[in-house]
């Protein structure tokens, strides 16, 4: 993606099954979860450039002793600088002290059965360790101390915090992380409570009550309760003191969450090849945890998958299989080629299937395994019209066919990302000059004004970088055209389940579509949408429509695509511009079991979605700088 927007992030969980001492015998060191962890979390770097943190539970600790450590880093080192003071801890000590699990329990911190990792992409909120998961709820009651840390937003966080202040609490923020964490946490008191008062008459000793909450505190009722009214996408990972866990996803599987168990191990990433690769297990022993489901692990070790709210509709984001999730996935690298290679006919056509003064590239690096698709595609057909050249051949000649074989697609790497250039230049020009060269490009390839370049993006956001430094680098190379390529279709709505897009002024198919209503004398169409809007501000989430849909229905796909073409190109630009955007209906064909494209379509899978797309209309229309969600 040449624009950069912010997104996701990611959660790993590793419960140790076996005692400490197991896997100090067998592996050389009691320091293996934390060792997985870090691995996992590595793997996952992609979901988060913000900052990250950990938190580690110790079961069965004597009372007095620390049995929960949590450690948060933010910065440009943050991966780094976490596992670095983690080390320090243990980098003095010999082969035969880390191999001592019992010992190292007792004496040193980020060493357990339990170990949680969370890496943030921050889409709102500074960057900043005070915001970085997991969140603690903490408690001089271990069966009320709480964990939190997820990958997710919810579109109601004004109507769950108004909640808790009807039970009577004063939250310190209303963020959705903090809101979520109380939330749990006042259902996690009243079912606490609930047992204690249920087995106190015939329990003398008030600790020993605590063991049968261990056994009897019920997780599946607990998050069902919690959740009952979260609206948005959310796959949330929590720990509560005394070694209960649980990953529970949304109801639609927006986000993501994958597990893995064997006799030693219980493990649940945002990523699926994060964990075959940390573990070297096959595919066919990753599970994707359901919508709707909790993945439960007692303290004792039992652990199952138990839904705790009622599945809707399947719309797991697709712009996870286009953009987010690393390509090493085995389902997203091939629905990523299939992506491309639906392309093939819209870019023929284009080129007016002039393939000998066409040259194919990407924009570095992400749009790689789109391009290999399209390339592909392109091959299939270029096999096709070589058979249908010699089969029309007035006789067999090996020159003419020979110079039919030769035809070839012309692949070549023009766009490379080049590094960040820091101004300190303050006149407009100079600095946007200087902005432009983010990217470099490959010369003396391009035959001047004669040839043709397709370049391949994964998605066209807010086309900025695209327009100012794209296009401008590639210009140089003085083409005949340039043929800008999203695999992605338009993406005309914000988003609010994790994506860092809300604000609708900064989208380009946004900018095209109020250009074509300026033009065309339809401005009026803007100040009935708001009124319709604004009409429906305090109306309940599930009562609300959609009412921008209806302004990008007064006008063709085509249409639009033209505008942002208009848009994209340069002042004085001399290439012909051309824009291409994948189809909705391809999009589902290669991304089948991936459906959420509420970004593209308009449709969102939660009510709370169209109350999203409404604030960020008349937000764009009342000139706010406000936020769509929190």
């Amino acid at each position: 993606m040449s624009d950069s927007i912010k997104h996701e992030c990611g959660i790993a969980l590793v419960r140790l099954l076996q005692p400490l001492q197991y896997y100090a015998d067998k592996y050389e060191t009691a320091l293996y979860g934390m060792d997985k962890l870090k691995l996992l979390m590595q793997k996952q770097r992609n979901r988060g450039q913000d900052g990250a943190g950990i938190a580690t539970i110790k079961l069965d600790m004597p009372l007095g002793y620390e049995y929960l450590n949590r450690l948060r880093k933010s910065g440009d080192n943050y991966l780094k600088d976490l596992f670095d003071e983690v080390g320090k801890h243990f980098e003095k000590l010999d082969k035969y002290e880390l191999q001592n699990a019992d010992k190292l329990k007792e004496l040193k911190p980020y060493i357990g059965e339990l170990y949680l990792g969370h890496l943030r992409y921050a889409t709102y909120g500074k960057n900043i360790i005070e915001n970085c998961h997991p969140f603690i709820r903490q408690s001089n009651w271990i069966t009320r101390t709480l964990i939190v840390a997820g990958n997710f937003n919810l579109t109601n966080v004004d109507e769950l915090f108004q909640e808790l202040v009807s039970y009577g609490q004063n939250p310190i923020e209303k963020s959705d992380t903090v809101t979520v964490m109380e939330k749990i946490g006042h259902y996690l008191d009243e079912e606490v409570q609930k047992l204690h008062t249920w087995f106190k008459p015939d329990v003398e000793d008030n600790q020993s009550i605590n063991q049968f909450i261990y056994q009897h505190l019920d997780i599946q009722n607990l998050l069902a309760r919690s959740a009952k009214k979260f609206d948005g996408g959310y796959a949330m990972a929590g720990l509560i003191g005394y070694g209960d866990a649980f990953v529970m996803r949304d109801p639609n599987g927006i986000r993501p969450a994958f597990y893995y168990t064997d006799e030693e191990v219980v493990v649940v990433a945002s990523e699926r090849p994060a964990i075959q690769t940390t573990f070297n297990v096959h595919i066919d022993k990753v599970k994707e945890l359901q919508p709707g489901h909790a993945l439960i692990i007692k303290k004792d070790g039992r652990f199952f998958e138990k839904p705790f709210i009622e599945m809707g509709e399947r719309k797991a984001c697709s712009f996870e299989r286009i953009y987010f999730s690393r390509g090493t996935d085995r389902d997203i690298y091939l629905e990523r080629k299939r992506l491309g290679e639906l392309l093939t006919n819209q870019v023929l056509k284009a080129i007016d299937y002039d393939i000998e003064n066409t040259i194919f590239s990407f924009i570095p690096n992400t749009a790689e395994t789109s391009f290999y698709g399209l390339v592909e595609g392109l091959n299939k057909w270029l096999n096709t019209w070589k058979q249908q050249q010699i089969m029309e051949l007035p006789q067999l000649d090996s020159d003419a066919v020979q110079k039919i074989l030769n035809k070839g697609i012309r692949i070549e790497k023009l766009v490379v990302k080049d590094e960040k250039l820091r101004t300190f230049i303050s006149d407009d020009v100079t600095r946007d000059n200087l902005v432009s060269h983010g990217y470099d490009v490959t010369y003396g390839l391009i035959r001047n004004e004669l040839d043709t370049i397709v370049l391949l993006d994964d998605s066209i956001v807010r086309g900025t970088t695209m327009r100012s430094s794209i296009l401008q680098m590639v210009g140089r190379l003085r083409p005949k055209r340039i043929i800008v390529v999203s695999a992605a279709p338009q993406l005309r709505y914000p988003d609010c389940y994790g994506i860092d897009i809300s604000s609708m002024k900064e989208f380009v198919t946004f900018q095209a579509l109020v250009l074509l209503l300026e033009e065309t004398g339809q401005e009026a169409h803007l100040e009935k949408a708001y009124y319709l809007c604004k009409a429906q501000e305090n109306l309940p989430s599930h009562q609300i429509k959609n009412e921008v849909k209806e302004l990008y229905d007064l006008f063709t796909c085509e249409q639009i695509t033209e505008k942002i073409t208009s848009i994209l190109t340069p002042k004085d630009f001399k290439p012909e511009v051309k824009v291409i955007f994948q189809k909705i209906e391809a999009l589902h064909e290669a991304c089948p079991n991936n459906s959420g494209d509420w970004y593209f379509s308009g449709d969102y899978p939660t009510p709370g979605g169209n109350k999203i797309v409404n604030k960020a209309f008349m937000n764009y229309m009342e000139k706010s700088e406000n936020r769509a969600y929190a």
